[in-house]
């Protein structure tokens, strides 16, 4: 065991399972952090804290000492990491069950993944694993399997199966505006598969979101396209700044932007349907939560207002589950061919079993009543993150809840790096909105946090947002 330097402290009134009677004295140099850390590692190394005792709580704790409660939460988070404790949710925090404790490790978080787990999961942009419609999915699969015919089980087409390309016709229409008919569509296995796709028939720079995921930008740059960062604002992405960008097309995510969360303004809307008509150019247009709406009436996809100008993409990631890998292109005539020639090997095609259960998913209104069942659910986990911010964290405004699965947190400047590792110390699994910002954009940087909702459990999501209320800067 590493040798620590030994503080003044004092440790009295400690029953067996640790309780609300644990006292130390705070002394020596430092904050009430390191004050604290030092007390309770001397009390470990010393005995007066035998392995296994429990803690007292976080702001029992605070208030016999006078501290305040992240203050508790970040020192015992930090032990925790240090080997020193151990805490499992629900159940508290206690002294770890080992003859020696573990010497600090300074290296930084990406270097210790094994040392740090995550409690809570907050990460942006995941469906609730644990609400895919497993029975009513079973039952689709069998209808489905059972009506295909023979040839659905052969080569197949590139373009997917027509069952599910019609179906998707149908439902695109009625619920998203989408002028398209089967036959351009273009069945993918995701949105980055079928932004993949469509890079290979791109040329020229791409305007993209000032804003944005750094995955897609990197597919553009993957693909050998220069990627060109338009303003973005409460109203979505500045459209009228395309002209001056050189840009062959554009990519945006207007009915939801991400991460941001403004729809794009009619008038933007209207804009870049002028643009793409005047230049020739194309709206790559980024549909991935349309579906998801709250305090706001429904925003078509702009794919409606010109067909010949908008390359449409929509999945199942948000809807039903990531691991469907289905997704799909609703495509200019034009450009069909060539994206169905981009496809390749049939190995790389959907899966026709998954294409038909969603198509009869589809045709049956599962779909729509899954959708509606997850807007209720998703509606009550925002409303409940909105709530105990405004009780707990007032300084810190939430922006982007009108619709989606997450919610921006502005930051007072220069806290957001130190705000993620408090989140880390705690198992917090929460996004930055720095590595969001194009680095060639002109906006000034803004501190925040990209929070999503949907991933955690019903029973989970409420000790979720008091870690991550334990983890945000205090009010200045």
């Amino acid at each position: 065991m590493g040798q620590f330097p030994t503080p003044d402290v004092a440790v009295s009134g400690l029953p067996p399972d640790g309780g609300s009677d644990l006292h130390l004295e705070l002394t020596g140099g430092g904050g009430a952090r390191v004050r604290l850390m030092r007390a309770l590692r001397e009390a470990i190394r010393s005995g007066l804290l035998a392995p296994g005792t429990r803690l007292p709580p976080y702001r029992a704790l605070a208030l016999d000492l006078g501290i305040a409660r992240n203050t508790v939460a970040a020192a015992y988070a930090e032990l925790v990491e240090e080997g020193w404790l151990t805490s499992r949710q629900g159940s508290g925090t206690y002294v770890a069950h080992r003859a020696a404790p573990l010497e600090p490790d300074r290296r930084s978080f990406p270097d210790r993944p094994s040392r740090l787990r995550v409690i809570h999961d907050l990460m942006p942009s995941s469906p609730d694993a644990a609400a895919f419609p497993r029975s009513s999915w079973i039952t689709s699969a069998r209808r489905a399997l059972a009506a295909a015919p023979s040839d659905a089980f052969g080569v197949g087409d590139p373009r997917g199966r027509p069952e599910l390309r019609q179906a998707l016709v149908d439902y695109l229409a009625r619920t998203r505006g989408v002028r398209t008919k089967a036959e351009h569509i273009v069945i993918c296995s995701g949105y980055a598969h079928g932004l993949r796709l469509v890079c290979q028939v791109l040329g020229g720079p791409v305007a993209v979101e000032a804003y944005g995921l750094d995955f897609h930008r990197s597919i553009l740059t993957g693909a050998g396209l220069t990627t060109v960062p338009l303003t973005v604002d409460a109203h979505g992405a500045r459209t009228e700044e395309l002209p001056a960008t050189g840009a062959k097309a554009v990519l945006l995510t207007p009915a939801h932007q991400y991460p941001t969360g403004g729809a794009l303004h009619a008038e933007r809307r209207a804009a870049v349907i002028d643009w793409a008509r005047a230049t020739g150019g194309l709206l790559l247009e980024d549909d991935y939560d349309g579906e998801f709406r709250y305090d706001r009436e429904p925003i078509g996809a702009v794919q409606g207002l010109d067909p010949d100008r908008v390359v449409y993409f929509g999945s199942t990631s948000k809807s039903l589950s990531p691991a469907l890998r289905l997704g799909w292109m609703a495509l200019p005539g034009r450009l069909v061919d060539d994206i169905v020639a981009a496809k390749g090997p049939r190995e790389l095609w959907s899966g026709v079993t998954d294409q038909l259960t969603l198509a009869d998913f589809i045709t049956c209104g599962a779909y729509d009543r899954q959708l509606r069942r997850m807007r209720g659910i998703y509606r009550r986990r925002r409303d409940l993150l909105t709530a105990t911010l405004a009780e707990r964290a007032p300084h810190i405004t939430v922006s982007g809840i009108a619709a989606g699965l997450h919610a921006v947190l502005d930051l007072p400047a220069g806290s957001e790096q130190a705000t993620l590792r408090a989140a880390r110390r705690l198992g917090l699994a929460v996004e930055g909105l720095g590595p969001h910002r194009h680095p060639g954009s002109t906006m000034p940087p803004r501190d925040g946090l990209v929070i999503g909702y949907g991933t955690p459990r019903e029973h989970a999501i409420a000790a979720a947002l008091d870690a991550l209320c334990l983890a945000l800067p205090d009010a200045p």
